[in-house]
């Protein structure tokens, strides 16, 4: 399936990028995060971050269909 990724914050920066499309067999956000995450070196465990699809909120848990847009999200301070 094809996804849409979304990164913010440092998880932009260890990307290097704030979005990609990836092809991936993937089927819930976690097994996604998993993957993308090691493709990435990210090591914020999912547990620290919110995980959103299509524009919503998610469990980690929430199937994936083909196209789907998947935003990883982790804790921002602001100032």
């Amino acid at each position: 399936m094809n996804y849409r990724l979304l990164y913010f914050a440092s998880l932009c920066d260890a990307a290097g990028r704030s979005r990609e499309s990836v092809a991936s067999d993937a089927r819930d956000a976690l097994a996604l995060y998993t993957e993308i995450a090691a493709r990435h070196g990210f090591t914020s465990r999912p547990e620290r971050l919110r995980v959103a699809v299509n524009g919503e909120f998610a469990e980690w848990n929430r199937p994936l269909a083909d196209g789907d847009e998947i935003a990883f999200l982790p804790p921002v301070s602001g100032g």
